[in-house]
């Protein structure tokens, strides 16, 4: 299994629009570093779902249901992918970004080293801290 993270504004697409849905596309990613995470998420893996704009906190965990596929808004001649993904499980309380990044664990980490990246690689153990972390209410 591996372990990802994907970032969304939360005013166009939430953690509880994604529980809402039962299951739903990942689309609009047009970053082709983040399209190429994409392409490598494999079905089952799990995904930490992180809240941009104000909030900057990871607020749940999601799974890959579907690789990827050609997304399907994608301009004529345009290669993009897109993935299916469905809710595990909201987190208690968000990890914010300020946490994480006071955590040696992330220092090489994408999502401190390239923070505006929307799709990323998770090891096992940012995975399992995060989820701990955000497990605890009011850690």
């Amino acid at each position: 299994m591996n372990y990802w993270l994907a970032k969304s504004e939360p005013s166009e697409y939430s953690y509880e629009d994604l529980k809402k849905a039962g299951r739903d596309v990942w689309d609009g990613i047009r970053n082709y570093r983040a399209r190429n995470f994409m392409r490598e998420m494999k079905q089952n893996d799990r995904v930490l779902f992180y809240h941009t704009q104000k909030e900057k906190a990871v607020v749940g965990i999601a799974r890959v249901v579907k690789t990827a596929y050609p997304d399907p808004k994608a301009a004529a001649g345009e290669d993009w992918s897109v993935v299916d993904l469905a809710p595990v499980k909201a987190l208690k309380r968000g990890v914010t970004l300020a946490e994480i990044k006071a955590n040696k664990l992330f220092a090489d980490s994408l999502l401190v080293r390239v923070p505006r990246l929307s799709v990323m690689p998770l090891t096992k153990a940012q995975f399992d801290w995060i989820v701990e972390k955000g497990s605890k209410a009011g850690s």
